[in-house]
């Protein structure tokens, strides 16, 4: 045995780096020493005393008294935690928080899960001795906000809430003000909630012992029939979720301190906006378009009015004239069976998913470098990394819960580097803000590989025995004209270099990207450069090491990892490969098509030119979140029949022959896949609303509808097939993949990966590439008559187009798309803050608020397209990255104007 210490004389191990409460709780359990001030996902603070032991150096000798959740374990001590000392002490804290807390607790909705009333209790408080407080108990209620609630009579100045919002969010926005009896919580300057910097994300309601910060749902209180843990539906982070239910009803959501993803930690949409879910613009009977009008319709009636309809355009004019798009919203089960519904019992390879307007180029990108298309490492590896790059993404904004622990390793002066042409959040706490020009990724990286060669900080040995092609590549890089590319960007050489040189020298540097990156013209080229600087650095197959790419949406990993798309399979299996087509065709027991399927953007190609004449939507808005508008609704126009499987009536339910009523995320199971390659459990915590079905289900109905016998759909019976044909899955199983799942591939014997490329890549070595820096054709197509960029971006309170988010109360807070736009801008074309600002591009016109702001540079502009009234995608364009086809969202084309009269939406192309 190691090093010792005695509780109550009695021996246990001691572990390096132990505190007594951790020591004690570790060998004992969590209810021998009370505390108050201590939480699982936060440091020690050592402020209330409850947790107060004696402490000797030997046996029965003399004892000191420790506050044990900050106090290190002496090797060989002797720890008394009920002694008559400490008893007393306890018992006397407690009288005199209660001094100062009023004595309602029959009626606080945190009544039997007050943490204070369980000490009170267990220390054996029967009466108080002091007088009463005056300055606490008559503070009013703060209810300003849509989500966050204060009853400061009830704080016991624990400070919990202050460091939740410190230490885990980074906000800073609780503090402690006055002395003595008169310290109090106040939010940003004495303000109101509402009124703070708050960005609700419920972490000090949850961190709070007692309900002086809560929040509308009464999340603390336990008068709930069930609690169902759960997967978040939102971003690629994949927070677990503890929801409470009552009456068949959602009552709250926590975040799990267990939960290894989110640590008892989530941002507002996962906390908070979960209300949609029974919104009573719910669809709730499937739709079926009528003489131009949607009616509604049986299941039957619309099951038999589509399999009919798909019938006669397959035996007229073939199975490749019709297609589907498949949803990153909906589980690896859902998605696996559309694309198995599209290939195996309709015949074509014509499937894609929304992967393709977002993370398609990491895809393509990575399996080209490492020959696997995914993060290479885990967010649990920013605890070991000296170095983040984080490129073209605002993670505090997009992914709030990577983007808070990103935060703190930045806050704290770690080596961070930012590349992004606004000024985003992280930006304003990294050593080195490359702010470059939108489009010009790949010119900056070029910039930055140039400089780790030519300063001689290229890892040799790990390029030497696992790497190819670096000859070639360097060669090219060598032959930069670096002058040029600061032209280009209009970055300094100089801090372009010193971050280069910072990202080298780091023992151990991390990559993040986001749709900063992929969503160019030469997304795919600058996901193969961010692997390049991986591989020239060694910053692969460790930990604290890797590129991994910020996944926008929370399963758009698992849809692509399904065979969601037109030329892989499930498991990524290449669909054009004779030898693996046979390998479908004999585990579907169906011929299976060898031929080009079509991805998104040659869908609506295929439609406007009448070859494609039915598509299938599973959940995807396509009228509002893809490009050019305008095109998308010509497509689907031209269509002979569109089913939509929705939960509102979107932008693109307007245009739907049939819509068939799916269910929410909250109504039914199956397993999502984050962005750090993790299949968790999704679990059904509600029935789903009448007249509603799971979208797994009403895919299976149509197979077998249409002559296909399929199971029905259970998340266990599914992944098990689904593990019989996706090699990174076979040793997936549904009740062992626990509360905090299993990171792919995972193996037969149901070990999992959290690191890949440990010792060879996917191919055998990892392949650089270099590409020459292109402008975008917007640009030089379109950049004389229409001199600005405006790029897209997300904000935190909404999620994509928002038809989720704009039905909860997320919309009190952020209300509309704003355009920003720099003072120079908007000086020379005469604009005020708060303006109406008529944007135009080669394809239409919105009109959008101006806020006027120095996060962007002068010519750039950013807004968000989370609401209708906008409708920014009238004005993207039609260009693609020139691999993977991904939307170039992040350049257009722009000219303003101050807009003449009040908001305008024009539905039709400019003519100039």
């Amino acid at each position: 045995m190691g090093q010792v210490a005695y509780i109550n004389d009695k021996i246990y191990p001691v572990e390096a780096g132990q505190t007594i409460l951790q020591f004690v709780r570790k060998h004992l359990g969590k209810e021998l020493i009370p505390t108050l001030c201590d939480a699982p996902n936060l440091e020690p603070f050592g402020s209330c005393r409850v947790c107060s032991v004696d402490v000797a150096l030997v046996q029965n000798g003399n004892t000191k008294v420790q506050a044990s959740c900050h106090t290190p374990v002496m090797p060989n001590s002797y720890i008394y935690t009920d002694s008559d000392r400490i008893k007393k002490l306890r018992k006397n804290i407690i009288e005199l928080v209660l001094t100062d807390h009023p004595l309602d607790c029959l009626t606080c909705e945190v009544n039997n899960n007050c943490e204070l009333q369980t000490v009170a209790a267990r220390v054996g408080i029967r009466d108080v001795r002091y007088p009463e407080g005056k300055n606490h108990l008559d503070r009013k209620k703060d209810l300003s906000h849509p989500y966050m609630t204060s009853d400061m009579s009830k704080c016991i100045n624990c400070f919990r809430c202050v460091r939740a919002c410190d230490e885990i969010q980074g906000e800073f926005v609780l503090s402690m003000a006055g002395r003595g009896f008169d310290s109090h919580i106040v939010k940003s300057y004495e303000n109101s909630f509402f009124e703070s910097d708050c960005v609700s994300c419920g972490a000090c309601a949850q961190a709070c012992p007692t309900s002086a910060i809560s929040d509308i749902y009464e999340s603390k209180s336990i008068a709930v029939d069930k609690k169902v843990r759960t997967v978040c539906t939102y971003c690629g982070v994949g927070c677990n979720l503890d929801v409470a239910v009552v009456n068949g009803k959602v009552k709250s959501i926590q975040a799990p301190y267990d939960a290894t993803v989110n640590q008892g930690h989530t941002c507002l949409k996962g906390r908070y906006a979960f209300s949609f879910y029974n919104h009573p613009d719910r669809i709730k009977t499937p739709l079926i378009r009528r003489n131009g009008v949607l009616e509604p319709a049986t299941w039957d009636e619309a099951y038999d009015f589509i399999a009919d309809k798909l019938t006669e355009i397959k035996h007229k004019h073939g199975p490749d004239a019709i297609a589907g798009i498949s949803s990153a919203r909906c589980t690896n089960e859902e998605n696996y069976i559309m694309q198995k519904f599209i290939r195996a019992v309709i015949g074509t390879n014509n499937i894609d998913c929304c992967a393709r307007v977002c993370h398609s180029p990491t895809a393509f990108g990575m399996q080209k470098a490492f020959g696997t298309g995914a993060a290479t490492n885990s967010i649990e590896d920013i605890k070991y990394t000296d170095c983040i790059l984080v490129i073209g993404a605002n993670p505090t904004d997009a992914h709030p819960v990577t983007g808070a622990k990103l935060k703190q390793f930045a806050m704290k002066g770690k080596m961070t580097i930012v590349i992004d042409p606004r000024r985003t959040e992280l930006a304003k706490y990294a050593h080195y803000h490359l702010q470059l020009k939108p489009g010009t990724n790949v010119a900056l990286l070029n910039m930055m590989l140039y400089y780790i060669i030519t300063e001689g900080l290229a890892a040799n040995e790990f390029i030497d025995n696992r790497t190819e092609g670096y000859v070639d590549f360097c060669n090219q890089i060598k032959k930069l004209d670096i002058a040029e590319m600061e032209e280009v960007t209009g970055v300094n050489r100089q801090l372009v270099k010193e971050a280069a040189m910072a990202y080298a020298k780091a023992p151990n540097a991390m990559s993040f990207h986001g749709l900063g990156v992929t969503e160019h013209t030469q997304g795919s080229f600058t996901v193969m450069l961010i692997s390049d600087l991986a591989m020239i650095t060694g910053n692969i197959g460790r930990k604290g090491v890797g590129v991994n790419p910020l996944r926008g949406q929370n399963n758009v990993q698992g849809a692509a990892d399904m065979g969601c798309q037109p030329h892989q399979g499930a498991g990524y299996l290449n669909a054009y490969d004779p030898e693996i087509n046979k390998r479908y065709a004999a585990f579907y027991k169906r011929d299976i098509p060898i031929g080009k399927g079509l991805k998104i953007p040659e869908m609506f190609e295929a439609s406007i030119d009448g070859h494609l004449k039915a598509l299938w939507l599973m959940g995807e808005d396509v009228v509002q979140t893809d490009p050019n508008t305008n095109k998308v609704i010509a497509a689907l126009e031209n269509l002979e029949i569109l089913v939509l499987q929705e939960l509102f009536m979107t932008e693109t339910a307007k245009y739907a022959t049939v819509i068939l009523p799916g269910a929410s995320f909250l109504e039914k199971s199956g397993t999502f896949t984050n962005g750090e390659r993790r299949i968790q459990r999704v679990q059904k915590v509600v029935e789903p609303l009448p007249g509603t079905k799971a979208d797994g289900q009403i895919i299976v109905d149509i197979m077998n509808k249409m002559g296909y016998t399929q199971a029905p759909y259970e998340p266990d019976t599914m992944l098990e097939e689904i593990s019989q044909i996706v090699p990174f899955f076979v040793g997936a199983k549904w009740e062992e993949l626990g509360d905090n799942g299993k990171q792919w591939p995972v193996k037969p014997d149901g070990s999992d990966t959290n690191i890949l490329h440990r010792e060879s890549f996917q191919n055998g070595k990892g392949k650089f590439h270099y590409f020459d820096f292109k402008e975008s054709n917007e640009i030089t197509e379109n950049g004389k008559l229409f001199p600005y960029i405006i790029t897209t971006n997300r904000e935190l309170e909404h999620y994509n187009s928002g038809t989720m988010t704009r039905r909860t109360s997320n919309v009190d807070i952020l209300t509309e798309d704003i355009l920003m736009i720099h003072p120079d801008d908007a000086k020379q074309n005469f604009i005020s803050d708060g303006d109406m600002v008529c944007v135009t591009s080669p394809r239409g016109k919105v009109d959008i608020k101006a806020r006027i702001t120095d996060e962007v540079k002068p010519g750039i502009l950013s807004t968000t397209f989370h609401f209708p009234e906008v409708m920014l995608n009238l004005i993207t364009s039609d260009e693609h990255d020139s691999e993977a086809l991904c939307a170039e969202y992040k350049i257009v084309a722009v000219n303003i104007r101050k807009t003449k009269g009040k908001r305008q939406i024009t539905n039709t192309a400019l003519v100039e």
